[in-house]
């Protein structure tokens, strides 16, 4: 018994440290090149399931190519004329193409990629228009920090935008992270970067996701920035003060906004610094004053705290926001933050970047979306202002602010 377990330890030990690939290969079968290439896999033993749902995605093609026709009676013959002559011309094996996801084991039959993103985004029609939807798409997308980060992500690429992120973090996705980031514990330990480009490749496996496993830093701002391609706008979701004042000298570099979402109990806060319209622009709409890169820095985690109070306003930050700061390596580890929030983070934050990157009017400081005031009776009554307003300068006192 005692050397079974010894063998199911060195098991377990050795494949834990096998990392998958996180981008998928995409197999044209047309190809023969590829024919062999995934032939190999499958005697490898590599796939372990196969996804293949490719004449619904051509009757839902066909279907949004043509829309009169889908609640008549002609549909079902005209669709079955349309795919009879698909087959015609080559065997639906051979047809579209085929991805294999690495860390799923997974390979899935998909139409090409423009007809993948017809289908995908047809439903967004009219709310977001063509042309609207492919700025949106083709855009280079750069966020940095992937806990809020990781909602906005993924609002964004659900939407139908991004083809192609920057994403940077340097930390890995611990237990303590999935009260907030959609995420599953099988990924528990991965680099939050790899675990959110498998989520990119998962809804749109023609992205591109360039990942910055180290996160942002002085050395690789600049490659972040300027790629090539040079990015259309930054999301700012670091807790770093030090690079997100970085971020902004460089965002007034290459004359792209900066947006950034946070949490505030159940509550957030968007703050939008248009350097693509105005250069000029006072990094954090001014709110901390005249502050160094090298003071920044220096912060702790308290520090960080008190900055990110100072910059978001004191007077905003719900009340038991502002009991849980003061509670921080006394009761509690960390600030808290709050699923609900990441997710409304993430729904607001894509809704700014889509408006910005299609030129659209939109609020150009900050914008507090609060739950609690359009969902809690009262809470604009003239009582519940005051009580709010005495809060907070107790708050501001205690945090010397």
């Amino acid at each position: 018994m005692e050397n079974q377990n010894l063998s199911l330890k060195k098991i377990l030990e050795e494949k834990s440290r096998i990392n998958s690939e996180s981008k998928p290969i995409i197999f044209n079968l047309k190809n023969q090149k590829d024919c062999l290439s995934l032939e190999a896999l499958f005697k490898q033993n590599k796939i372990q399931q196969v996804s293949d749902d490719y004449k619904e995605q051509q009757r839902e093609l066909f279907a949004v190519n043509n829309p009169a026709l889908v609640y008549t009676s002609e549909f079902q013959q005209k669709f079955q004329e349309y795919f009879n002559s698909l087959t015609a011309k080559e065997p639906l094996w051979q047809q579209g193409r085929w991805i294999y996801f690495p860390w799923l084991s997974t390979l899935t039959h998909l139409l090409e990629d423009q007809d993948f993103q017809k289908v995908r985004t047809a439903r967004n029609r009219n709310l977001i228009t063509q042309k609207e939807q492919e700025v949106f798409y083709n855009s280079v997308i750069g966020i940095g920090g992937l806990s809020v980060g990781n909602s906005v992500v993924l609002s964004i690429v659900l939407q139908g935008g991004g083809k192609h992120f920057r994403i940077a973090d340097h930390d890995a996705l611990a237990l303590s992270n999935l009260n907030r980031i959609r995420a599953g514990i099988e990924s528990l330990g991965l680099k939050k970067v790899e675990m959110t480009a498998r989520q990119i490749y998962a809804l749109n496996p023609y992205a591109t996701v360039e990942i910055f496993p180290d996160g942002l830093t002085k050395d690789n701002l600049e490659k972040f920035f300027a790629g090539p391609p040079k990015l259309d706008i930054v999301i700012d979701e670091l807790d770093t003060m030090g690079i997100k004042l970085l971020i902004r000298e460089k965002a007034k570099k290459y004359n792209i906004a900066v947006a950034m979402g946070a949490d505030n109990g159940d509550n957030i806060i968007v703050d939008i610094e248009r350097y693509d319209l105005n250069p000029e622009t006072k990094h954090f709409h001014d709110r901390l004053g005249a502050v160094t890169y090298e003071e920044l820095s220096g912060l702790d985690k308290f520090g960080i705290g008190k900055t990110i109070t100072k910059f978001l306003g004191p007077e905003n930050i719900t009340e038991r926001m502002q009991q849980s700061l003061l509670e921080m390596g006394k009761t509690i580890v960390s600030w808290p933050q709050l699923g609900g929030a990441a997710l409304l983070n993430g729904v607001a934050v894509a809704y700014c970047v889509r408006k910005i990157l299609n030129k659209e009017q939109l609020e150009s400081n900050r914008a507090i979306i609060s739950l609690d005031e359009h969902l809690i009776p009262e809470y604009d009554s003239q009582s519940e202002k005051e009580k709010r307003r005495q809060v907070a300068e107790r708050f501001k006192k205690m945090f010397q602010l």
